[in-house]
């Protein structure tokens, strides 16, 4: 009996799948095991293995199409079986819908210029698409296309660099042929799922690719088109009211502001422009008559005040696009920051145990650890005594989080990252500097991967090397709270009675209020400042 295969889910957040590539075709014989076919998700490209035995005798999934999850792609039964009866008994309520958005379709299809059915899938060419390359992505830019029109391109070639918001990756094309298309410049932005190019056999008519991938984009140049319209006649009484004023006083508008500093009578300024049009130099180098001079000269014996000197600036700025990080960055925490009620609780540590503890790890340690891994692994530790500050916010749920992920931010090039430490409370301190150092040579050089910054469950954020002595941070959510660390400052302590010489770091805890309470965030401060100033617990 033919059995329908469906689209699976891959990850934990997975809604829907891209079929990226198709490894059997209708009319194959397929075993338990193989793979039928590459599906990316959310998080990455996988292979989609075959539970089924038999022959496949329906494809319902062309290559580059999303699908919802559990929807079904592909049949596999006997040779010559009749699979309609499995995708009839799959459509179910879903056929009235069906039949009613057809005529809209249809009617849609008429407007768009009447283009004749093809089927698509006798065209000897293949679409490629702007992939998911991460979980927040939702656009690309192409940084570079590492072949041009024309050029022969293998199924392991990379096509281009895409740089995403969290690094610049490379994009494979899993198809083998000619270079047909490429749909966007190099330095422009792709939508998720937009067609970026088409590979396929040399002469191929690729026109009924690219109607059926891009269906909005004649309304988009018809809108396109209706603000130039409009925008001329606009454009157009601007020139006719410039003009206007012109014909009584040609003069640009910086000559205009010099010569009302310089008091300075534009009808006498004789203009050198085209025109007689007046100019800043013509003001800078008019020369005033005797008259005027005298009654200058005379200005002074009536007021006794001081003369504010002229000075003339220019006012300007550069723009550059914004960056794919940053607009994720510009994104995130603005949902965290307007989504989680915030509130900050701060604590001074004294630092005079840990500095000495830190001197004697590095006489001995193979890598060198920094304060800020000493604040991970006791952020770690303490963590483990407190899981409610280990916890995120889920709509109708909370969770508590039993392992200890700390995500360390750091600044890049082109904003922030925060790759992850895992399982932070059972690592030495040297193992994690060792990992620390790796991510950050990682993030600078855009290497790092989606599976590096993802699954934080607290995240640490140090600004004591740039000499700040405290700061607030927004979380990086969905944790429930993010640490930030100050400068190790000199300052006048008392000790035993005594006002000595002491070393203290101010730590700031942002809290998301939903799931955690002033109470439950002072308690775990207390702990974490304990844990740094008697560091010989953190190796126990």
């Amino acid at each position: 009996m033919a059995e329908a295969i469906r689209m699976p889910k891959m990850s934990d957040t997975m809604t829907e799948g891209v079929l990226a590539k198709w490894h059997k075709k209708v009319g194959d014989q397929i075993k338990a095991g193989d793979v039928v076919a590459e599906v990316e998700t959310d998080k990455a490209t996988m292979d989609f293995e075959s539970f089924q035995e038999g022959t496949l005798l329906y494809i319902g999934v062309e290559e580059g199409q999303a699908v919802p999850v559990d929807a079904v792609i592909a049949v596999i039964g006997a040779e010559g079986e009749d699979y309609k009866s499995v995708l009839n008994a799959d459509s179910g309520a879903a056929a009235p819908a069906s039949k009613e958005e057809a005529p809209a379709e249809e009617a849609a299809e008429d407007k768009d210029g009447g283009a004749e059915d093809v089927d698509l899938s006798s065209i000897p060419a293949a679409v490629i698409r702007m992939p998911l390359l991460s979980d927040t992505m939702t656009e690309g830019v192409i940084n570079k296309w590492n072949f041009k029109v024309g050029d022969k391109v293998k199924s392991d070639d990379s096509l281009a660099d895409v740089e995403t918001d969290k690094a610049t990756m490379e994009v494979v094309g899993y198809e083998e042929g000619t270079l047909l298309y490429i749909g966007v410049e190099e330095g422009k932005a792709a939508k998720v799922n937009d067609i970026i190019a088409i590979v396929g056999e040399e002469g191929t008519d690729i026109t009924p690719l690219l109607k059926a991938g891009n269906p909005g984009t004649k309304k988009e140049k018809k809108e396109e088109s209706a603000k130039e319209t409009a925008s001329a006649p606009a454009e157009s009484a601007k020139e006719v009211t410039s003009s206007n004023t012109d014909s009584r006083i040609k003069a640009s508008p910086l000559a205009k502001k010099l010569a009302e500093e310089k008091g300075i009578n534009l009808s006498e300024v004789k203009g050198s422009a085209e025109g007689g049009r007046i100019v800043k130099k013509d003001v800078e180098g008019f020369t005033p008559s005797t008259k005027e001079v005298a009654a200058a000269a005379e200005a002074p014996k009536e007021e006794k005040g001081f003369t504010i000197p002229t000075y003339v600036g220019e006012e300007r700025y550069t723009e550059q696009p914004v960056s794919q990080m940053r607009k994720v960055i510009a994104r995130r925490l603005g949902e965290s920051l307007f989504t989680a009620p915030h509130f900050y609780l701060t604590v001074s540590v004294d630092m005079d145990n840990a500095m000495a503890a830190r001197t004697q790890i590095n006489a001995i340690a193979p890598v060198k650890v920094s304060f800020n891994d000493i604040v991970i692994k006791a952020v770690a530790v303490a963590l483990k005594q407190h899981p409610a500050v280990n916890s995120s916010y889920r709509g109708d749920k909370i969770r508590f989080n039993e392992h200890t992920n700390i995500g360390v931010a750091m600044a890049v090039e082109d904003g922030l990252l925060v790759p992850v430490v895992r399982f932070a409370d059972g690592k030495s301190l040297s193992h994690i500097s060792a990992e620390v150092k790796e991510y950050a040579k990682k993030a600078k050089a855009k290497k790092l991967q989606p599976s590096d910054w993802e699954g934080s469950t607290f995240t640490v954020s140090n600004l004591g090397m740039f000499g700040i002595d405290e700061f607030t941070s927004i979380i990086n959510s969905p944790d429930g709270a993010i640490l930030s660390v100050g400068a190790i400052q000199q300052v006048p302590v008392v000790k035993n009675g005594a006002v000595v010489p002491g070393n203290i770091m101010k730590l700031t805890l942002g809290c998301d209020h939903r799931v955690i309470d002033g109470a439950t965030g002072a308690a775990f401060l207390q702990t974490l400042k304990s844990l740094i100033e008697e560091p010989i617990r953190l190796l126990a």
